[in-house]
């Protein structure tokens, strides 16, 4: 039988949490679709994860041990993605909806003639086909699409599905040879951010600022609750369009869209376009002088007052309850 195969990124060594969620949709998969759970990996340290793959029910790593993976290319990792699609003939291939994964999953599937699904928040295996859920229209209509062709290509949105192990497994690890392609581009740089900053792509909890923090100096209130409560840092377009805050935190239909478990608005009114960006959250704090803006009717929890005074009140007492703990 064809089986699953998952595309793993990889982060000093292991795999990152996006991999871990991707393998746990993989391994479901696996089940109803029938065959193994595959996985592939890429640069110098792709081994050193077969074991914690294996806590995930992986039973075949293929491995191109490769410096030049080490940083994703786009030529590069789709030259090496579908050579593995070659080796492993999976009749589903599950790719983390992180910015590498978007970029990769449309070339993919461009070079193979197959479909696509991108961002699904559920996906499923009937009678030999791939049903996949996905928002579109910004959140505002939820379509189901199936994917006629093989392998079926599909990206899941960060946060949407829960990693959790099981059916461990032995590995096998099979190396694959890496001819790296004629490129046209040349990575010189990568930079990344000086502070050790959670991304909202990722995290669990977000904590996000609007222009009702008057001033980018007021940041400091949404970095300290989230700080303390071991969240990212989230805002508005309005408040990056000011240069109070990079783009990388902007949460909305022109920046990141989230599903974190927790999603705490301080200052954000809750214009439709910034709503697209995390109505998907499990829970919504909203915290807003405007009993009419309209991001408190979207929260599960609505707190109507001056967030000056609440911001640093929740921290301290969020300070309190971890020392009790």
């Amino acid at each position: 039988m064809p089986g699953v195969l998952v595309v793993c990124e990889l982060k000093e060594g292991k795999l990152k949490k996006t991999s871990r969620e991707a393998l746990t949709v993989g391994r479901e998969l696996a089940k109803t679709a029938g065959g193994e759970l595959m996985a592939v990996a890429g640069g110098s340290a792709a081994a050193n994860v077969a074991e914690e793959s294996g806590k995930f029910g992986v039973r075949k790593l293929f491995v191109l041990a490769d410096p030049l993976l080490d940083a994703y290319s786009t030529e590069n990792v789709t030259t090496a993605v579908v050579a593995v699609i070659a080796a492993g003939s999976p009749a589903i291939v599950v790719i983390p909806g992180t910015s590498n994964g978007r970029d990769l999953a449309p070339r993919i599937a461009a070079r193979l003639d197959v479909g696509v699904a991108s961002d699904v928040d559920s996906v499923s295996w009937k009678d030999g086909k791939l049903i996949a859920r996905r928002p579109i229209y910004s959140g505002k209509v939820v379509a189901t699409v199936e994917i006629e062709g093989a392998p079926a290509i599909v990206t899941c949105r960060p946060n949407a599905f829960p990693a959790s192990e099981g059916d461990a497994a032995t590995v096998e690890v099979v190396q694959i040879a890496f001819a790296a392609p004629e490129s046209k581009s040349k990575l010189v740089e990568t930079k990344v951010p000086d502070s050790e900053e959670l991304t909202i792509a990722e995290s669990d909890i977000i904590v996000s600022g609007g222009r009702g923090l008057k001033e980018a100096a007021n940041f400091s209130h949404i970095r300290e609750l989230a700080s303390a409560i071991g969240g990212a840092v989230g805002a508005s377009r309005a408040t990056v369009d000011a240069g109070w805050i990079d783009h990388q935190h902007q949460v909305g239909q022109t920046g990141r869209v989230v599903s974190p478990n927790l999603y705490i608005a301080a200052g954000i009114s809750g214009a439709i376009q910034h709503l697209a960006g995390m109505s998907s959250s499990k829970h919504i704090v909203a915290i807003n002088k405007d009993p009419e803006a309209p991001i408190l009717k979207a929260a599960d929890l609505a707190v109507v007052g001056d967030l000056f005074t609440i911001l640093p009140a929740l921290t301290e007492e969020v300070k309190k309850a971890k020392e009790h703990h």
